[in-house]
């Protein structure tokens, strides 16, 4: 019976990879698609593969983000039932959390969804939570990440309106157009390093808890590719509510500003990927960043109503995550009992 809920458990987590590719995708391609760089079908193929190879990629340089989920924020979940029935709960309110946002098409995090129901699990099954690690892993890098974006891709849009002021903007336009596909596969990719090793860091609690691995163990391939694949599956469906808001509510993106917002939010994930390894939101970086080269037309050129709408999402995402799997934990830890 255990190994049957553990299968159960196992996928449920591949649910949330996969809500988390739709829910995402937007982060990759909105601003090139909103620019027409790519087509919509081109721009989710690509997000598509890139997220595999991100996913591969990131594990075999460290796995550094998948260590500071599995460590950083709650104990180690016990062994048997009880264990099982934390990490359903957490990935439960994450999914839940997920889809409530991609409903009305915020760009939530999926991140701090996931780490929002680890703390809710966490807390309802009795278990101590790190808030120090909560502070240090996610909260501060949710309020700085987006700031990060904003000033960087500020500065570099800066830069590409300087270099760029006495050229034809026909000709701008194109060149920026064709570089924004290699800027897209770029964010792709970072997105795959950050969000793939989370859904494979609870997968693998849940086989710690069913008995099937230790907390030493390296991560089996067939953890690795059916969570980039689940990824990957859910960035192909797409997910045009949260891509419309991205690429068109808070600015209208021209091709320059496209390829500085993606380049900027693609140096900063692989950033906290490999040199300070941290669970941040692709999301609130693409957002900042966006909002960071909208900012260089005039202040009015960024909708700051859709803006704090976003913002006000970001705030509520952990704390409401938490209590979505605080409430699926008691009643499924009955039936477990």
């Amino acid at each position: 019976m255990l190994n049957f809920w553990l299968v159960v458990v196992i996928l449920v987590g591949l649910g949330f990879a996969y809500t988390n590719g739709f829910h995402d995708s937007a982060n990759a391609i909105a601003t090139s698609v909103s620019t027409r760089a790519l087509t919509p079908r081109v721009a989710l193929l690509m997000a598509g593969v890139m997220n595999l190879l991100g996913a591969w990629l990131g594990l075999q340089l460290g796995g550094g983000v998948a260590k500071a989920v599995t460590s950083g924020i709650i104990s180690a979940p016990p062994d048997g039932s009880r264990g099982l029935v934390i990490v359903f709960a957490l990935l439960g309110g994450a999914i839940v959390w997920n889809l409530v946002t991609w409903s009305f098409g915020l760009p939530s995090s999926s991140t701090h969804a996931l780490i929002g129901g680890m703390v809710g699990a966490g807390l309802a099954a009795d278990l101590r939570v790190n808030w120090t690690g909560v502070w240090e892993k996610v909260v501060l890098p949710m309020l700085l990440s987006p700031v990060v974006g904003f000033v960087l891709a500020y500065a570099l849009m800066v830069g590409i309106l300087w270099a760029c002021r006495r050229a034809k903007p026909s000709r701008v336009t194109r060149n920026f157009r064709m570089a924004q596909t290699v800027s897209a596969a770029a964010m792709a990719l970072g997105h795959g390093i950050q969000d793939a090793q989370k859904s494979m860091a609870v997968i693998m609690l849940a086989l710690i808890a069913g008995g099937h691995a230790t907390s030493g163990s390296a991560v089996p391939w067939w953890v690795l590719w059916t969570a980039a694949l689940s990824i990957s599956a859910g960035t192909c469906a797409g997910g045009w509510r949260i891509m419309r808001t991205l690429g068109r509510k808070i600015i209208e993106l021209d091709p320059p500003r496209g390829f500085a917002a993606e380049t900027v939010a693609s140096l900063v994930l692989y950033f906290t990927a490999f040199i300070y390894p941290a669970p941040v939101s692709t999301t609130h970086i693409i957002t900042g960043s966006i909002m960071g080269v909208g900012a260089t037309k005039r202040r009015s050129a960024v909708r700051w109503g859709v803006a704090q709408n976003i913002v006000l999402a970001w705030l509520l995402t952990i704390p409401a995550a938490a209590c979505c799997a605080a409430i699926i934990y008691y009643p499924v830890h009955e039936i477990f009992n």
